[in-house]
């Protein structure tokens, strides 16, 4: 179980009085550690408050349909072993000629590795209306199909696939699959209502079964410890890291020059942003070593900024990952008007460059001013940074003398302010 112990930090001096609510900061950090098993065989769904949600066995499901009415993504199980390929002999109307002559020679379709909108059957989408696997109809807002596809499954087997219609108003996938010679031909309507609270819903083609592969519902959980297929050298590679939740927000910190805007923002469906780099495996010593000086900041579903680092990774034999998290800054304005208003110094106290972590909401600019004791302001600045996203400022900080200090963050009409201690 974490522990958490929170302290409410009071104004520093009576010039401040009237200038800065007081601020709940977190004093403490965790070490918490999640098992995917022998051979990364579960994934484990993880919250940034309330740790470990559930893990569960990634060989269940061989496909998945997004849940939400307003969605058409279908990805497919690739860390489990699943192939796609779209048929290029003929449309829909060869269904029942297919044959998979020459298929070693096609191109395999993958999940999109930054995008959960853009699963491996989205991936020959064209323009707004194209899906990928079908064509968006202004007439009757459905999503027709006009794609086949081969998959393989988890079990080394083939199936022919044809993802029929979206019935957008009834939020109901119907699809039709069978073996390649056409027998065990099978016609499926999927009510994605019942699974409304969770992102996807998962359909076995073995087994002819939905599954309900999240343990939680979807806003119970930041991010995901899964195997999944990534990018490496530019190539499609199996690899174990971090998945992020819709609307989790995250930003990599790694030293950079002073008042550096980053350039890697997550937006709502950025899916890995985390990623699987921060391990290597070291030839000589047969073992994973971290980058321990790289830190993930993590903005939760709630709005509140937790500081990440991995510490070990044990590998397939257990599949352990050993991690340390800190809470640096609980939600900044309450009010849901604010959206994801918050920000959070690191680390304090601070020598040379502040980082501070910004996510100024529904607004673009923010002005930051930092006081000293007196009230007075000793720096003002502006920045244009992206609405609803968390962004990372480094502000040199090396000519003020060392003491306490006042950060205030405004952006459209909200403020608000952190405590920092200079020591340099």
């Amino acid at each position: 179980m974490k522990s958490k112990i929170y302290t409410i930090v009071a104004l520093l001096a009576t010039t401040f009085a009237g200038i800065f609510p007081a601020i709940a900061q977190y004093a403490g950090s965790n070490i918490d550690t999640v098992l995917m098993g022998p051979s990364y065989a579960n994934e484990v769904y993880y919250s940034m408050s309330a740790g470990k949600q559930g893990a569960v066995s990634r060989s269940t499901w061989d496909i998945a349909f997004r849940a939400s009415r307003m969605s058409a993504s279908i990805l497919i199980n690739d860390g489990s072993g699943v192939e796609l390929y779209t048929y290029p002999k003929a449309t829909i109307s060869g269904w029942a000629s297919v044959d998979t002559s020459g298929l070693s020679g096609w191109k395999k379709m993958y999940n999109s590795v930054s995008d959960w909108e853009t699963g491996a059957f989205c991936v020959n989408q064209k323009g707004q209306l194209d899906y990928g696997w079908g064509k968006y109809n202004m007439i009757t807002h459905h999503v027709m199909g006009d794609s086949l596809f081969i998959i393989k499954l988890r079990d080394g087997s083939f199936r022919k696939l044809w993802i029929m219609e979206k019935y957008s108003s009834d939020n109901i996938f119907e699809f039709r699959f069978a073996k390649i010679d056409g027998s065990d031909d099978n016609t499926i309507q999927l009510d994605c209502n019942p699974y409304s609270a969770k992102n996807f819903i998962g359909y076995s083609l073995a087994t002819n079964m939905a599954v309900d592969f999240e343990p939680v519902l979807s806003n119970q959980w930041d991010i995901l410890f899964t195997k999944y297929m990534g990018i490496n050298n530019g190539q499609p590679y199996p690899v174990v890291g971090v998945l992020s939740n819709y609307s989790t927000k995250v930003n990599k910190m790694e030293p950079v020059a002073p008042d550096f805007i980053t350039s890697e923002k997550a937006t709502d469906s950025t899916r890995s942003s985390i990623g699987y780099d921060w391990k290597t495996f070291n030839m000589s010593s047969f073992a994973y070593d971290m980058a321990d000086s790289t830190a993930y900041f993590i903005q939760d579903r709630k709005g509140e900024i937790h500081k990440l680092v991995f510490t070990q990774f044990a590998g397939s034999s257990t599949g352990r990952i050993i991690f340390k998290t800190e809470l640096i800054s609980l939600t900044g304005v309450k009010d849901t008007e604010k959206s994801g208003f918050n920000a959070a110094v690191y680390p304090n106290p601070v020598k040379d460059v502040m980082n501070l972590l910004v996510n100024p909401g529904k607004s673009r600019l923010a002005v930051i001013s930092i006081l000293d004791m007196s009230g007075r302001t000793v720096l003002n600045k502006k920045y244009d940074l992206q609405a609803e996203d968390l962004s990372t400022l480094q502000i040199p900080v090396s000519e003020l003398p060392s003491g306490v200090y006042m950060v205030k963050i405004q952006a459209g009409k909200n403020v608000i302010s952190r405590k920092i201690i200079v020591s340099n």
